[in-house]
């Protein structure tokens, strides 16, 4: 493909493409997904493009998830393993498997135009009376084939659309079917490690099979947060770098330039905590947080990944709190009801709310009143 790069996996165990993670630096101007939308088939679009959103939840955390069904091609099962590989099980019509079938995985393209693709080879599985699948060729009148993402392969930030890919024909995209994420459940990375990689695969809005990856290290997991009167409290875990007293969260103006707003962190061990006051956020619209966990060191982007959910902006909303100037060194204090549901502002009223972005970054947005 032209723009994009090719790779094949043949066996499970073979690191693949660059460690890759968000913006590459904090106050970086970039272009996000905030103001520009990738289409589903790999495009890039404007507003009302379609986004590739739009996952299917579980009813409680952890639980299988039947995927929104397609017409475009097969069905295919997804089980993620706590490592962070992923397997895909596709059913397809008897003879299928003899026409080398691939699994393929084709990053949608960046603002560059540039994608990748991994090709994985989809072996037969046996599929048993009790409904377990085994190695082996087919049974019965159904063919299961099986492809492995293993962990080890490194996937590029970003939503990479699933297809079939039988010789002599084009690649068909693939339509969910159960998707068993209940590994990634609080997933805790293993010690020892030197990246994090994690894949969510999820039903699109237009009923396709996609895998959403993340690729950092280290990684700052958000955790609680709690909006306060004047502010919010955040705690998280820092992955893969180590917390020390001059640590400080650091909100940075997406937009334009400024300086960033500190706000000093406590920290037990790989866990910390941090107050955000709102009204020096004032003079932005958008406010990306980050981690710095000592003086000198590489700010880390604060994010929730290590979960089951791939698109955390319209599943997990803070309420918004009006921004109206603290007296100096003022901690922020609970509100009565921190579950409050949103509602306007009066005419000229400054808001501030934190959320997740796209990315499932997390962010600060200040509104005005009109």
């Amino acid at each position: 493909m032209s723009g994009g790069t090719t790779e094949t996996v043949p066996t499970p165990g073979t690191p693949a493409g660059p460690l890759a993670g968000p913006e590459s630096a904090p106050g970086a101007r970039t272009t996000t997904e905030e103001s520009r939308t990738t289409t589903e088939e790999g495009g890039i679009g404007g507003v009302g493009a379609a986004s590739g959103g739009g996952a299917a939840l579980p009813a409680a955390p952890g639980e299988p998830v039947r995927g929104k069904q397609g017409q475009r091609g097969p069905t295919a099962d997804c089980t993620a393993d706590i490592a962070g590989g992923l397997t895909f099980d596709v059913r397809l019509p008897t003879g299928a498997g003899d026409q080398d079938p691939g699994l393929l995985l084709r990053r949608r393209p960046g603002p560059s135009g540039e994608t990748e693709e991994v090709r994985l080879p989809l072996t037969p599985v046996v599929k048993t009376a009790d409904g377990a699948v085994t190695a082996g060729g087919p049974g019965g009148g159904e063919v299961v084939l099986r492809a492995a993402l293993p962990s080890t392969v490194r996937l590029t930030e970003g939503r990479w659309n699933v297809f079939l890919a039988l010789e002599g024909q084009a690649p068909r995209r693939l339509s969910p079917g159960v998707n068993d994420l209940r590994s990634l459940v609080d997933r805790t990375p293993r010690e020892g490690r030197t990246w994090l990689g994690v894949r969510i695969p999820y039903a699109t809005e237009h009923g396709n099979l996609t895998v959403r990856a993340w690729l950092r290290w280290p990684h700052a997991e958000a955790g609680s947060l709690r909006v306060m009167d004047g502010g919010m409290v955040l705690r998280g875990r820092l992955y893969g770098a180590g917390i020390t007293p001059a640590a400080r969260l650091e909100a940075w103006p997406r937009r334009g330039e400024g300086p960033p707003v500190l706000a000093a962190v406590t920290a037990e061990g790989e866990d910390f905590t941090a107050a955000l006051p709102y009204p020096p956020l004032a003079d932005h619209q958008l406010w990306d947080l980050w981690l710095r966990p000592a003086a000198g060191a590489e700010a880390v982007r604060v994010a929730r990944i290590l979960d089951d959910v791939p698109d955390k902006k319209r599943i997990f909303t803070f309420p918004a709190c009006s921004l109206t100037p603290s007296p100096p060194g003022a901690a922020p204090t609970a509100t009565e009801d921190d579950e409050q549901s949103e509602t306007p502002g009066p005419r000229g009223a400054v808001t501030a709310k934190p959320y997740y972005t796209l990315n499932n970054d997390l962010a600060v947005r200040i509104d005005r009143g009109r």
